[in-house]
Formats: structure tokens, C-alpha cells, sequence
């Protein structure tokens, strides 16, 4: 999420409640006391991993488009990660650092707008996992709670901040800035966050342990369930345990930041680069979580991906009955004359027989 503290109180006039510090001219700096070239190095880590979060979100979008992957459940749940997290890119790209106002206020928004969508894909990802391991229920018909869940919900949370004008420049990039901002940048992110990552911990933890044990109890027996269970638990579950470390990885940083920025009026110029290194970085690790799967990766060959273009832009095949041409009569088939009378004869409506009525029994 956001990255810094407004400036350090050394170098701020005293202002009004929720006012943004006063700058030089031509600057919108607000860290490292109007340092603009540690500034600028911040922006341009946070594009250089923006830009690869794009990057990753654009391939996993396409893999899915291409190989038709959205027909099955599971994948379209990934599409639709994959476009909150594409348009999450977007909102870090967006611009150097804004001056408060509507500009402002709108790249905060959709920062906090796309990271919650982001997050709560990502939950019902692991839910429906849960589902489908252990309950074994199909989950096709929660996929429009989800979506009400995951945008209703975010839209909800990012309006919030409105409340008070708390949107404002907040660092690198615009976020919740004002008097309160720790309050709020905890209560509207951070707190939520790394309580729904160890809800995955403790989810995933579950369903292994649950696999496991039903492997356990059959094995040395052959049962179409168990079998299921072991691709499952190969393919699936196993690949996706990494995900809330990858997770907790790329928040813990942020976070630390957050708790300095709440103790001290002076940023750390290394906690706010790695902050900027990884809180866009949500795209590109949903791409290699769930987009570089077994069977994907085999796929991901010249050949494999000109046939899928080829199906996807050729005219579907039609089957239809041939008839050869009468240039080669020798290799027409061999049809008497009365019977092609009769085909191309018109039978009035009134004489077609109904088929609705039922055959006579035949007597025994």
C-alpha cells in the first residue's frame, strides 16, 4: 500500500488539521525533508515493479483467454484476480507524487479500491480451494457471491476514508494522510491484512493435513476418490501453500515501515525503497503462483500457442453431408434413380405423417 510518513516535523510549517506541508516551488516531495532524489528513486522502484506486475497480470489474462481456461471455475476465479490486480499496477504507475486534491484523492482510492479486490480474490480463491478439498461440494453457484463480496465489499472500505477528507499525499504515492493517518491506515489495511493471511495459514495448513489422511486411510487399495485426492494434493494444493508466505513476504515490509512512520516524524530511506520494491508486486506473484502451473508451463510452447491462435481465429468446423460432384460420376455413390426422385420430391404438409402419434403394438 502506501509507502511513507508526510514530512518530518523539522521541515513543516505549522498548519491546519488535515492540511498538507508547504514545499519549495515545483516540488511535491514530502520525504526525506525535500530530498527529491530519494524521491525519485522511490518512484522509480515502485514503476520498475508496477511495471512487472503488469507485465504478469497482461500473461496471465492472456494464458487464460488463449487456452480457453475460463470455462472451468477455478481459472475464471484467477481471471478475475488477475484483472484487480492488472488495474492495482495501474494505481501504482499513476504519475510522481500529486499535490492534495481530487487527482489525489482519486489515486488513493483506487489504490485502496484494487488492493482490497486483490486481497479478497485471493481469499475466495483459498475458500473455494477448501470447498472443493474438503467438503468436495461444487462451488460454480457462489460465483456471483463472490463477486458482490469481493467489489461490494472493497468499493465499501475505499469510500470509507472520504469520511474526514483522509485521502491526501502520504509519501510516494497518495494513500490516508491527515492527523489520524496511523489510525486509519491500520484499521482500513494493515489490521485486515495479516489477520486474513493467517486465516490462509491456518486454511491451508487444514486442507493439507485433511488430504493427507484420507490418502493414508486408503492406502494399498485402489479407489477413484483417493486417486482424486493425490492429483489434488499434487497439483493443486501443494503449489498454492507458498502463496500466504509469498503473501506475508511481500506485507511485512510495508508494514514495518507503517510502525516506524507511527514511532518517528524522520522515514528510513531503505524501509520506504523496500516498501516501494514490494507492495506492487501482487501481479507479478499471482502470475507465478497461478499462472506457471505444471500444465500451463507445458503449453507455453511455439507450436502449442500457434494451434491455439489458429482455433481461436479459425471458422468452427461445420459437419455436414458430402456430395460429390457430378464432374466425377464414377466416384458418386451409387443411389437408384427412384430412391433420388423420392428425396427431391415436395411432400405437402398435410400429408407428412405425425409423429406424435404411437406406433401400433405388434400382436404376439
Amino acid at each position: 500500500m502506501s509507502v511513507s510518513p508526510d514530512l518530518p516535523s523539522s521541515s513543516v510549517s505549522v498548519l491546519p488539521t488535515n492540511s498538507s506541508p508547504t514545499m519549495a516551488p515545483g516540488t511535491y516531495c514530502t520525504l526525506f525533508e525535500g530530498d527529491e532524489g530519494k524521491c525519485d528513486a522511490v518512484i522509480i522502484v515502485k514503476r520498475v515493479t508496477a511495471s512487472l506486475s503488469l507485465i504478469g497480470c497482461i500473461f496471465m489474462i492472456a494464458v487464460i483467454w488463449l487456452f480457453k481456461k475460463y470455462q472451468f471455475f477455478a481459472q475464471r476465479l484467477i481471471l478475475y484476480l488477475s484483472i484487480a490486480a492488472l488495474c492495482d499496477s495501474i494505481a501504482y504507475l499513476m504519475g510522481d507524487q500529486h499535490p492534495d486534491g481530487a487527482l489525489c484523492d482519486f489515486q488513493a482510492f483506487w489504490l485502496t479500491f484494487f488492493d482490497w479486490c486483490v486481497l479478497l480474490w485471493v481469499s475466495c480463491i483459498t475458500v473455494n480451494l477448501f470447498f472443493n478439498a474438503v467438503r468436495q461440494t461444487k462451488t460454480d453457484r457462489y460465483e456471483l457471491i463472490y463477486h458482490i463480496v469481493c467489489w461490494g465489499l472493497s468499493l465499501v472500505i475505499a469510500c470509507l476514508p472520504f469520511i474526514a477528507d483522509h485521502y491526501g499525499p502520504a509519501g510516494a504515492w497518495c494513500w490516508i494522510a491527515g492527523d489520524q493517518a496511523t489510525l486509519w491506515r491500520f484499521f482500513i489495511w494493515y489490521g485486515p491484512l495479516f489477520v486474513i493471511i493467517f486465516l490462509m495459514f491456518v486454511v491451508y495448513t487444514y486442507i493439507i493435513i485433511h488430504v493427507n489422511r484420507k490418502v493414508k486411510a486408503w492406502e494399498g487399495t485402489y479407489d477413484p476418490d483417493t486417486e482424486r485426492s493425490k492429483q489434488l494434493l499434487k497439483e493443486e494444493i501443494k503449489p498454492l501453500i507458498a502463496y500466504p508466505f509469498i503473501y506475508l513476504i511481500i506485507s511485512i515490509f510495508p508494514l514495518i515501515n507503517r510502525i516506524q512512520n507511527a514511532v518517528s516524524n524522520d522515514p528510513i530511506f531503505a524501509l520506504v525503497i523496500l516498501h516501494a520494491l514490494t507492495s506492487p508486486l501482487q501481479g507479478a506473484v499471482n502470475a507465478i503462483v497461478y499462472g506457471l502451473d505444471k500444465e500451463t508451463r507445458s503449453r507455453l510452447t511455439w507450436t502449442q500457442i500457434k494451434m491455439a491462435l489458429q482455433r481461436r481465429y479459425s471458422e468452427p468446423a461445420r459437419i455436414q453431408e458430402y456430395l460429390p460432384e457430378t464432374d466425377f460420376p464414377e466416384m458418386a455413390p451409387d443411389i437408384p434413380k427412384e430412391e433420388q426422385q423420392m428425396e427431391n420430391q415436395h411432400i405437402p404438409e398435410e400429408n407428412m405423417p405425425n409423429t406424435d402419434d404411437k406406433l401400433p403394438l405388434a400382436d404376439n
